[in-house]
């Protein structure tokens, strides 16, 4: 079944210049990026995204770290893509994350973990609309 999820690269992710390794890896798993732009992520963006962690005493840790500096978003579409895309991902925490995997390869640890990617369909449609609201 063909699917899209919403995949971005965090700011540690495009700090340490990793975007194209990254893109290179889903094209090369014959994926397709459907859409592409480059933002930083706003306070309320921020809150929107994470609604669920808002009031979890992590949340104001992880708000300054994803709105500190672009993020680079994408539509990526294809077979099982949302299962291929979080496995290709990894762990959350880069620490335990498979090597070969995205955070495995690239991640620091939990929090500079690089990326997000929609862990299911409901999430994928609510996320993208987010980030691409002409979808």
């Amino acid at each position: 079944m063909v699917e899209s999820s919403l995949v971005l690269i965090k700011p540690d992710g495009v700090k340490r210049r990793l975007i194209g390794q990254v893109i290179q890896r889903f094209e090369e798993k014959n994926l397709d990026i459907e859409e592409i732009h480059m933002l930083t992520i706003s306070s309320e963006l921020s809150d929107q995204h994470y609604a669920e962690h808002v009031d979890r005493p992590f949340y104001p840790g992880l708000k300054d770290f994803i709105t500190s500096g672009p993020v680079v978003a994408m539509v990526i579409t294809g077979e099982s893509a949302i299962s291929v895309i979080r496995s290709m991902v990894g762990e959350t925490d880069a620490i335990q994350a498979a090597p070969g995997s995205i955070r495995g390869d690239f991640g620091l640890d939990k929090g500079e973990n690089i990326i997000h990617a929609s862990d299911s369909p409901a999430s994928a449609s609510r996320e993208i609309r987010l980030y691409f609201p002409n979808r």
